[in-house]
């Protein structure tokens, strides 16, 4: 399709990539809502269980199940009412869940689904207040990067913003959705982190210059991303809430400090807080720049329905690669 790849190229950035999303997840599960005080002094270094949820180790969340629903979507097409309606059977019959059990809904995201149930659009269901900035868009969107890779910047912006928009419809959510696509699709083409963001920034600066991508009202909300000095920053300065800029910001901050797949989903969940987010972000992101093979093998074994994961994997690079 683009780059001359082969499906068993398309196949292992899929797999690589949503493998990455779920392990990200399972690892900050059982530690959300934790202080970052309580996990320096105690940090996640492997795979664990219960906690928070009381959860066995390898459950991953409403991130993971959402981000399944998107993908096996965009397998025949991209059809709006088709991913809001995958989104409804997750959260009235958990529909792609780990074990068939719903949690974690954000309520952003609860009252958009429950107004897609009303007869809502799609495309009008989620919050476009200020308040309506919490991260649950963001964190199931990276199966738009493998779908409008090959796409004009124009379209595959307006498909990202629709996406966003059926439960996240503040341009502050939607421009956090759109810049997390760039930078990932930036690294699908082979671009190292630091340079796909160095990238990602001055393609979006030029974009918002002569295109208004953005109200200037808002660029101040991304100005610590925006600035190119997010990897001078130091721990301190970093948030891990569930505020969409806080996890936009702290997942290019753990890719750009740290050498691997391993040390980057640990250093996201160790930030503590929204976890279970910060991990399914970053992991997602640092499965397409290290691969599966980097993915630790043991927690790859208690991942939850991690076959059926290579499956969708594999049917959606098929899918693309056609």
């Amino acid at each position: 399709m683009i780059n001359n790849k082969t499906a068993g190229d398309w196949n292992h950035q899929v797999q690589s990539a949503l493998l990455g999303v779920a392990i990200g997840d399972a690892l900050g599960v059982p530690f959300e809502f934790r202080s970052r005080s309580s996990l320096l002094e105690s940090p996640v270094r492997d795979m664990t269980g219960y906690g928070t949820y009381d959860l066995p180790p390898g459950t991953w969340s409403d991130d993971s199940s959402l981000t399944f629903c998107l993908a096996e979507s965009l397998i025949s097409g991209f059809d709006l009412n088709d991913i809001s309606n995958r989104f409804v059977q997750w959260y009235r019959r958990a529909y792609w869940s780990a074990d068939g059990d719903v949690f974690d809904i954000g309520i952003a995201t609860r009252k958009a689904l429950q107004n897609i149930e009303a007869g809502v659009s799609p495309a009008l269901a989620g919050g476009a207040d200020e308040m309506s900035n919490g991260n649950g868009s963001l964190m199931r969107i990276l199966p738009l990067a493998f779908f409008t890779i090959d796409m004009d910047r124009k379209d595959r912006m307006e498909i990202v913003r629709q996406v966003s928009s059926i439960t996240h419809r503040h341009p502050r959510s939607i421009f956090a959705c759109i810049y997390f696509i760039e930078l990932a699709v930036r690294m699908l083409r082979g671009m190292r982190v630091d340079d796909a963001y160095a990238e990602t920034n001055g393609s979006i600066q030029s974009l918002i210059e002569r295109e208004s991508l953005l109200d200037p009202s808002e660029l101040i909300h991304f100005s610590g991303i925006l600035s190119g000095d997010l990897w001078k920053r130091g721990i301190e300065t970093i948030s891990s809430s569930g505020y969409v800029i806080d996890t936009l910001e702290a997942a290019i901050w753990c890719l750009l400090h740290t050498q691997s797949f391993e040390e980057a989903v640990l250093k996201a969940v160790n930030l503590g807080e929204d976890s279970d987010t910060t991990g399914a972000v970053v992991g997602g992101l640092a499965g397409i720049a290290y691969g599966e093979d980097e993915i630790p093998q043991h927690w790859l074994k208690q991942l939850a329905r991690v076959e059926d994961i290579r499956d969708l994997s594999s049917r959606l690079a098929q899918s693309i690669g056609k």
